[in-house]
Order: structure tokens, then sequence, then C-alpha cells
């Protein structure tokens, strides 16, 4: 990997980080035809701290009332009773819980499911199967379900559900937003809502996990044949981030006026063409995955 197919790969991780589209899918599809193989679990980690950056900086101000309100229910002298501690006066301090609980499912899945998601779940047959399926589910559950339930309509059993689908964000090609958008549109909440809930509830997932492997990738990177070198990774990751926070203003925008058809549209015909890249032999569905052992 040289300096511009690192930018480039920055530019492809910024742009489909927030879609319904599923980034790891772009970033393991890219990868294989640019490189002929999967970018390296290094460079992917450090370049996704670039985009999450960006959701950081944009939901800044709702990130800080969430954390000022959770500590000061949960450690305030104001009430002593759980019920206040829980939030049941504060909703900041309530979407703090929510946003814990709903991380629940994705923690619990990746540390139980971690050699399958690293190694065999990246076959590209499995990627091309879910962005099908979930494009197709993507489309369904938007087109028929109700606009009802705003932000303020959260409950703990929601954040459950949100969760589930942040889960199985886990396997590539099904998306982390694709994932809990669909989730929150079956329970009726709006299209707004359910990408707001999505970005915030991906922050202590996505971060703390890229974080871990950020610090893992600092020993291996050396050792990873695709690895560009560091400044080539950083220039990346920067690209990542303001080309990402670019991307969040306009997506917000576009769900506020459309629906999500466009994006299970996408969904499909991307699984078509990879499909029929994997069966005239252009694509390898395991190229540079080792399964058996940790990547």
């Amino acid at each position: 990997m040289n300096f511009f197919q690192a930018i480039f790969l920055g530019i492809v991780q910024a742009l489909t980080e927030y879609l319904p589209v599923s980034s790891s899918a772009h970033i393991r599809i890219v990868g294989d035809l640019m490189l002929g193989s999967d970018p390296g679990a290094a460079f992917t980690a450090i370049i996704q701290l670039g985009t999450e950056l960006a959701v950081i900086l944009y939901f800044r101000r709702d990130i800080c009332n969430i954390l000022r309100g959770w500590f000061s229910c949960l450690f305030g002298h104001e009430g002593k009773d759980w019920r206040h501690r829980l939030g049941e006066s504060n909703k900041d301090a309530r979407m703090g819980w929510y946003i814990i609980v709903g991380t629940i499912p994705i923690l619990i899945a990746g540390v139980l499911f971690q050699d399958a998601i690293e190694t065999t779940l990246r076959n590209l047959w499995v990627t091309v199967t879910v962005l099908f399926l979930f494009g197709v589910l993507l489309w369904i559950v938007d087109d028929k379900s109700r606009q009802i339930k705003s932000l303020d309509d959260l409950t703990a059993k929601d954040s459950v559900l949100f969760g589930m689908g942040q889960m199985l964000a886990l396997i590539p090609g099904v998306s982390r937003s694709g994932g809990t958008i669909t989730f929150g549109r079956a329970m009726g909440y709006t299209r707004e809502a359910a990408v707001r809930v999505s970005f915030l509830m991906a922050i202590p997932a996505v971060f703390g996990s890229g974080i871990l492997e950020a610090v893992k990738a600092v020993h291996n990177a050396n050792t990873e044949a695709m690895f560009p070198g560091w400044g080539a990774t950083i220039a990346a990751t920067v690209v990542a981030f303001f080309v990402g926070y670019v991307v969040i203003i306009g997506f917000l925008k576009f769900v506020s006026t459309f629906s999500y058809k466009a994006f299970a549209i996408y969904r499909i015909v991307i699984a078509i063409i990879v499909a029929i890249l994997l069966l005239t032999g252009v694509l390898s569905p395991m190229e540079g995955i080792v399964v058996g052992q940790n990547a």
C-alpha cells in the first residue's frame, strides 16, 4: 500500500462509516480490488479513529450534556434513591444509561466470537449475503414502518434492541448504522431519531475497540506487509476525520427529508456486483485472511 492508496482508503472509510452501507465491507472489497488483499488490521483500526473523532466533534454538546447529567445523577447529592440515580428526572442521564445498556450486546458478542469475526466472517461471500439481505430488510422496514417515536420515547427495552442491531454489525456487510437504523425504524422511530441513536450508541463501542486495536496495531504494524507507514496512515486518518465530518452533516440533512430507499438499492447493487466478481475470479473470498488465528 502506498501513500495515495492509503489516502483513498481513508476517504472510502469516511464516506461509508456513517451510512447504512457498511464501511467494513467497502474497505474489505476496495482493499482487495486495489491491493489484492485485506488492507490489514493495523491500518483499518487506526483510520477508524479519524471517523469516530468526527462523530465526537459533531455531537460534542450532546455528549457533554449526557456526561454531565449522568455523573450528576449517579454521584450527586440531590437524590439518594436509585430512581433518581438512574435518571428518572433527567433525560440526559437516562440517555447515558441507555447508551451503556445498548453497548452491552456488542461487547459480549465481540468477546465471545472474536476469532470468527476476525477470520471466517470476513469471507466476501458472507459480506455479499448480508449486504443483500439487510439491503432488502432496510428497504421494507423503512417503507412500512411508521415514524411516531422520538429520542424522548427511548426506553431501556428499545436500547437493548438498538444494541442488538449494532451487535450484528460485527459481521462485515451488515453495517453498524444499518443495523441500528433498521431496528430503530422497525420500532417506529423517526429516521432522524434512529440515526442519532445510531451515532451516539456507536461512540463507546467503536471508539473503545478502535483504541484497543490501535494499541495492538502499534506493536504489530511493522510486521504487516500492507501497512503503508505512519506518515501515510496518519494522513489517511486526518482525511477520514475531515471528510467524515462533512458526511455526518450531509447525512443528517438527507434523512430529515428522504427515505433510506437509495441506500437499500445501493447495497443490493453492490452485493450483486461483488458476487459477479467473486464468481469470475476477480475477487477471492478469503484473500489475505488466515483462518485459525487472530487477525
